[in-house]
């Protein structure tokens, strides 16, 4: 199997668990031996919301390069650089509508355009309820634009007995959709 370059950006959105549970997994010796490179961007709000929302772990702890929001000067903002699959994780329902519409004014949303334009995988795992009709129309917008809509739902049947393992189940389908070979809790049926 060929590795695969990643870009995971987060956003101003809650559930920062999904995001470190995702970084957390990338680290692992399952995963990191299917990466040649993964990046990291994250957005303004993210560090004030992860703070709030995650008290043992830091970004920092997580050994990906960080690129600046603001900065169209990092290879995977061109199509040339042949990076594989986005990750949004969370993605705001504001980044979603920028997506939607076509505005890169910022890394994230120049990236996520450059994934649609090129084919390659763009996943938003959005984390948002209720949804109003233009939140629903964006994410069909991005859909039919060739982008993955995988809401942040966890799953129930393979009875999680902690946050992180419902988290995990979140993880997992995201892990699927882009792609890698991963051990996931299955449905089985009996």
């Amino acid at each position: 199997m060929q590795k695969k370059k990643i870009v995971v950006a987060l956003t101003g959105a809650s559930g920062m668990i999904y995001a470190e549970r995702l970084l957390k997994r990338f680290q692992s010796e399952e995963l990191n031996s299917q990466l040649s490179e993964l990046a990291l961007i994250t957005s303004d709000n993210v560090k004030g919301i992860w703070a709030n929302e995650i008290t043992k772990t830091k970004l920092s702890d997580f050994n990906f390069p960080v690129y600046n929001n603001n900065n169209f000067y990092v290879p995977f903002a061109s199509g040339s650089s042949a990076y594989d699959v986005m990750i949004i994780i969370p993605c705001s329902m504001g980044t979603l509508g920028r997506i939607a519409c076509g505005v890169s004014e910022n890394l994230i949303g120049r990236t996520a355009d450059v994934m649609l334009k090129e084919r390659k995988k763009l996943i938003l795992v959005t984390r948002e309820m209720p949804l109003s009709l233009i939140h629903i129309n964006n994410m069909k917008t991005v859909t039919e634009a060739g982008g993955i809509i995988c809401p942040a739902s966890p799953t129930f049947y393979n009875k999680p007995l902690s946050i992180n393992k419902l988290a995990d189940t979140v993880v997992e389908r995201i892990l699927d959709s882009a792609g890698f070979r991963i051990d996931a809790s299955r449905w089985k049926s009996k």
